[in-house]
């Protein structure tokens, strides 16, 4: 009602206003007058959706989304971490004292010794006139399963699936020499005391004896379309996979791989 009163008020000003001015200059054309309808002021909420589509009007975008090291220390970590077990996430973190100069064809490497993954620092050889190298921070995180000990298990153990228990975590955070294969396990025994609910660790285990020092095995000799095998005694305990020395009947003492309980392989 009152914006009504308003407009009806504005209306009869601008009819007087154009009499006056008709009477005022003599001859020349009527005034016209054109109604315009009086807006209200927009509300926040309107406000701020005009902010927000006008691109000029918003706050600009981080540039180091776009920072080419960035794009590159990212692009290395993923190919580190590419025969990495579980999803591989990278996030790089922005230089702590605002932009950080222009580095020209970034070529990123990790330090000696550096793991790719957990909290890691990345050099990145800057090119042009003056190469130079510049370091950046990311955090990798690698999710995957491991295997966690079922029960309590001695020294000696053989160790099967019923004895163990699949969990999901983040490698970075993990032992590093967890197990996350069960096919790691095969053939293996504890050689240390392994609690209920331990990550197993293959620096805890160990291949279980397949030939034992005295032992008479086959040893044998293979080509692409032949094989001789002949006797000999094993000189020290090995595990399926090892390397262990065998005397012939001749006396001849010779280096073979155990494949089995009963038979070396000559290399």
């Amino acid at each position: 009602m009152k914006q009504n009163r308003r407009n009806a008020r504005s209306l009869a000003q601008a009819l007087l206003a154009a009499c006056l001015l008709g009477s005022a200059a003599v001859g020349a054309a009527p005034a016209q007058v054109m109604a315009v309808a009086m807006q209200a002021p927009a509300a926040h909420g309107q406000q701020q959706a005009a902010y927000s589509a006008n691109p000029a009007a918003s706050p600009a975008a981080s540039p180091f989304a776009e920072d080419p090291a960035r794009v590159a220390v990212e692009r290395f970590l993923l190919q580190q971490t590419a025969g990495l077990p579980g999803k591989v996430s990278v996030q790089v973190a922005p230089p702590s004292g605002g932009r950080a100069p222009d580095c020209l064809a970034p070529d990123p490497f990790l330090p000696a010794g550096t793991s790719p993954w957990g909290r890691v620092s990345v050099g990145v050889r800057c090119g042009g006139e003056r190469p130079w190298v510049r370091y950046m921070q990311a955090r990798v995180s690698v999710l995957t399963d491991y295997y966690v000990a079922a029960r309590a298990l001695g020294p000696g153990e053989p160790v099967s699936q019923a004895d163990i228990e699949v969990r999901q975590g983040d490698l970075a955070t993990l032992p590093r020499a967890v197990i996350t294969d069960p096919a790691q396990l095969a053939g293996a025994v504890t050689a240390n005391r392994i609690a209920a609910g331990s990550p197993i660790r293959a620096d805890l285990l160990r291949k279980a004896i397949a030939v034992r020092q005295g032992q008479t095995v086959t040893v044998a000799v293979e080509g692409d379309a032949f094989q001789i095998t002949s006797e000999g005694k094993v000189l020290a305990d090995a595990a399926t996979g090892n390397t262990v020395q065998v005397r012939l009947r001749s006396g001849q003492v010779v280096n073979g791989l155990v494949r089995s309980g009963d038979t070396v392989v000559l290399q």
